[in-house]
């Protein structure tokens, strides 16, 4: 068997400390023994123990404690995740209640019994093993959050719509007032999210977004309230929902505006009551989120009742950011053409090109009815098929570049580019409110999601 484990034992007694690494060599790989706790620091910072077993009485001190109690302070400065297992032959009950409340894992009284002291190790080794799983869980998590966070590093914008919407975020970013975004789909609301959560106090803690008008009516509950085993067919374990699992940290609610009237009901009583109680169960949970909504409807389809209860809205939307639509900030184009360039030529490890003034005209003058996400996929197409350092105009397929949505001709019998038309035709007509757009195409959101998907708009 393959003996692992790293222990560091500190004891002024010699005879103590050998007869220790004579037991514990025998099922751990590496058993270090010191005689002066001076040199914890310089040990420790060289290299990482598992277990530290620390003698509580040194020979300045014989039997108080006091020196083991100080020496365990100092190796939790140098590592808080340490284990330590403090040992005198000096204890009692008052002593080991000290112990543990400053931080050590365990007390043992000398002279042990070999087997009680190789379990209380083993439980020790156990400890530190789950500590550094965690520890690498959470460093995991902050690299996994950091990048999906670099895509939003910047808001890419000049504009005076954009400098107005930098204000709004800067301002609320650092309060826990609860917020509603509104825009167009495309236009960056999840990344104003984003950007909210990371400049405010909750920053350390989790954002978790969802999409909940692409929730059926059964699912809602399971998904953002959690379930039980048995609550339903299918509920096979325990399952805490988006808001137990956003708690502390920020709740980001995409399409809100599509909810029914029963699940904005349902939504209410839990932001009014900050509790929620898993489908099947009957103890509500408290819950502390920071709430960011986003829709892509109107303010005049938000403010009628009946489309969209007014208490609930007075509650998502205590702060109001609006986000233009591209065609209303064109003198953003250039940069949010050159900021996806540069990405996209690293992400596919292009020679870095460029748009010549022409073609940066075109792209200017086009009404973009997918807003940002279409330049982007726009920009992503041409450096993935274009051979050229420079991009010419020809090089940027836009659907009606030289037409407005209105009149664009359909120049082709072939069934997909018609539907393509149509589908900008009515996307640009409802000025890029999907649920509108999907409405007077017949078909529903979820459809013309794929096929905007699928057409690249």
């Amino acid at each position: 068997m393959t003996k692992s484990g790293k222990l560091l034992i500190f004891d002024d007694d010699e005879d103590v400390l050998y007869s220790a690494r004579l037991l514990l060599k025998q099922h751990y790989s590496i058993v270090r023994i010191e005689k002066d706790p001076s040199q914890i620091r310089s040990i420790l910072k060289d290299e990482h123990y598992d277990v530290v077993l620390l003698d509580m009485n040194f020979s300045g001190d014989a039997t108080s404690g006091t020196e083991g109690f100080s020496w365990l302070k100092k190796i939790l400065e140098i590592d808080p995740h340490a284990v330590v297992i403090l040992i005198t032959a000096y204890g009692n009950i008052e002593m080991a209640v000290k112990a543990i409340k400053e931080g050590a894992t365990d007390f043992v009284l000398k002279p042990w019994q070999n087997e009680k002291l190789l379990a209380t190790i083993s439980s020790a080794m156990k400890l530190s093993e789950s500590k550094q799983e965690i520890e690498e869980l959470r460093l995991k998590q902050k690299q996994l959050t950091s990048d999906l966070d670099s895509r939003f590093q910047e808001i890419v914008g000049a504009s005076e719509e954009m400098i107005r919407v930098f204000s709004t975020v800067q301002k609320v970013a650092a309060t826990d007032a609860n917020v509603l975004i509104i825009g167009e789909n495309g236009t960056g609301k999840e990344l104003v999210a984003r950007a909210i959560h990371r400049q405010s106090k909750r920053c350390e803690k989790l954002f978790l977004g969802v999409d909940v008008g692409a929730l059926s009516e059964t699912l809602f509950e399971s998904e953002l309230f959690g379930h039980v085993k048995g609550a339903f067919t299918d509920a096979k374990e325990d399952k805490a929902g988006r808001f137990e699992i956003a708690s502390g940290g920020t709740l980001f609610l995409d399409e809100i505006g599509n909810l029914t009237n029963n699940l904005q009901m349902k939504l209410l009583a839990v932001l009014q009551n900050r509790q929620v109680t898993r489908l099947g169960a009957n103890i509500p949970k408290p819950i502390d989120i920071r709430l960011i909504s986003a829709t892509n409807l109107p303010k005049e389809d938000l403010k009628s009742e009946r489309r969209f209860r007014q208490d609930l809205l007075y509650r998502i939307n205590t702060v109001e950011v609006e986000l233009p639509p591209l065609r209303n900030r064109t003198e953003d184009i250039p940069l949010l053409a050159e900021h996806f360039l540069k990405m996209y030529c690293r992400k596919y490890s292009k020679p870095m090109k460029q748009v010549t003034q022409e073609a940066m005209n075109k792209l200017v003058k086009y009404h973009w009815p997918g807003n940002v996400r279409e330049l982007q996929h726009t920009i992503e197409r041409v450096v993935i098929l274009s051979d050229s350092a420079m991009l010419e105009p020809g090089e940027f397929y836009l659907s009606s570049s030289d037409a407005t949505p209105d009149n664009i001709p359909f120049n082709s019998y072939h069934l997909e580019e018609a539907e393509k038309i149509l589908i900008i035709k009515a996307v640009s007509k409802h000025e890029g409110n999907l649920t509108r757009a999907a409405k007077e195409l017949g078909i529903t959101r979820a459809s013309l999601y794929r096929r905007l998907e699928k057409y690249g708009l």
